[in-house]
């Protein structure tokens, strides 16, 4: 997948693109057709850096019928040639989860779109899933034909079939369809159930992980070999450890955290540190500069897991490192340091806004921090991440530490919050938004209301407009 390119923040399109309240209030003021450019543009070209976990689909809908929108941009879109080119799930995921929401709102043009996608589209357990939550009985048996047309009656088809039925995210089209009297279709579907679940109970009859008579080199040897093969098992092989290692087994531990293979080390680091063992910091320190990067993040990783007062202490000589143990030791102060730690957590928040940007990976942590610690002078700094970041979820952590750092949030970020495409910025701003703004209300009202609003939303709503409230 290409790296989304985000339009400026002062735009529409760029607002529209990051998911913020301001975007659905411009596109409403916008001349119609501006806007309905802009929001197609969005849904058809996927803006999110990370596609799994930001929310826009239901953002997008309610804007769709806000603007009562039309869908031919998105049913090109769907029918398109790419769509037998490009099968990754990225293309259309973000348009059919659209259509999905659109669908719970009575759009009937949406739910034939998504019933059609499923019969054709490369992408279809998309749409399935996305029917199986909103079609009728009726309208998911008249699938069941198309769907399963897709599978050979061969050994390797039906091995197709079984697995589409074992992973599939919702089992109602499965289930209904494992009922239909016809061979072709109950039978079939029945069939690559029972092979589903004898392919789950196979793969719990051979275990391939640790066994119980081993020891620590055991457990180092199977972390080696699992990262010679590409598989990342040191944290696993460290709870191992855990269950193996004995007080006399410390030594050999401590010689493997400092000289052991990569694989050895890595779970020995990690073991250390669960252990709070008190060489470990030490180790932490001389494998974080070594020229192995799979050492050197593993030694930074098992630093972030410690949680006890020694951590914290050593943070605080570590935070003006120019590398990656000083933006964990400047993380580990944010989640875990006190008051007096404040200036170092600004500094660290400052500098890596300047040196990296809005949507630095290390701003996460900061900013839970600033929030945590209530550092009113981080607020300019926050402000400018929320307005310019690409990253919802990083929006939504600037916005909570607004909330408990910025006077002005009340009255100013959080009215917009309302809009936010993320559930967890909308509550955050269900909770605090001023209503002496006249939009506040009213869509407070609206979001009580609203039947794909999330409960932890309309908990926050009633928190201001129950019958106890007197804020609205």
């Amino acid at each position: 997948m290409f790296e989304p390119v985000i339009a400026p923040s002062g735009t529409l399109l760029g607002l529209l693109q990051r998911g913020r309240g301001d975007g659905t209030l411009h596109a409403l003021a916008a001349p119609r057709p501006e806007a309905l450019a802009a929001l197609n543009h969005c849904v058809l070209s996927d803006p999110r850096h990370d596609w799994q976990v930001e929310n826009r689909s239901l953002y997008y809908a309610r804007l769709y019928l806000d603007l009562d929108g039309s869908l031919d941009e998105i049913e090109r879109h769907l029918f398109d040639v790419e769509d037998v080119l490009d099968t990754e799930e990225n293309r259309t995921g973000l348009a059919l989860a659209v259509l999905g929401h659109l669908a719970s709102y009575g759009r009937d043009d949406a739910l034939a779109l998504l019933r059609t996608y499923a019969r054709t589209g490369a992408n279809w357990t998309w749409a399935l899933d996305e029917l199986a939550l909103r079609d009728d009985d009726s309208g998911l048996r008249s699938l069941a034909g198309p769907v399963l047309a897709r599978f050979a009656a061969t050994p390797e088809g039906d091995a197709e079939l079984a697995a589409a039925v074992r992973d599939a995210f919702e089992p109602r089209p499965w289930r209904l369809w494992a009922e239909d009297p016809r061979e072709a279709v109950g039978g079939r579907v029945r069939a690559a159930q029972e092979q589903g679940s004898f392919d789950r109970w196979q793969r719990q009859m051979r275990p391939a992980g640790p066994r119980p008579e081993w020891g620590v080199e055991a457990v180092f040897e199977w972390a080696q070999q699992g990262l010679e093969r590409g598989a990342v098992l040191h944290v696993p092989a460290a709870r191992c450890l855990t269950a193996v290692a004995g007080p006399e087994d410390r030594s050999t531990i401590l010689r493997a955290a400092r000289e052991g293979s990569d694989g050895a080390r890595c779970t020995a680091l990690h073991y250390l540190a669960q252990a709070r063992d008190p060489a470990v910091l030490d180790l932490i320190e001389a494998a974080a500069v070594s020229p192995s990067r799979t050492v050197a993040e593993a030694a930074v990783a098992a630093f972030e897991r410690m949680c006890g007062p020694e951590a914290v202490d050593r943070a605080r000589g570590w935070v003006h490192r120019p590398d990656a143990l000083g933006a964990s030791a400047a993380g580990v102060l944010s989640c875990r340091g006190g008051a007096q730690d404040a200036p170092l957590v600004l500094g660290a928040l400052r500098e890596a806004v300047r040196s990296e940007g809005p949507d630095a990976p290390v701003l996460w942590t900061l900013v839970d921090g600033a929030g945590r610690l209530g550092i009113c002078a981080a607020a300019p700094v926050l402000r400018h991440i929320y307005r310019e970041t690409a990253s919802s979820h990083l929006r939504q952590r600037a916005a909570g530490a607004l909330a408990a750092t910025d006077p002005s949030f009340a009255s100013g970020f959080a009215v917009e919050c309302l809009w936010d495409c993320e559930e967890t910025t909308r509550e955050v701003a269900a909770r605090h938004a001023e209503t002496a703004d006249a939009r506040v209300a009213d869509r407070l009202r609206r979001l009580a209301a609203d039947p794909a609003e999330e409960a932890e939303v309309q908990t926050a709503v009633r928190s201001r407009i129950g019958p106890d409230a007197t804020a609205v």
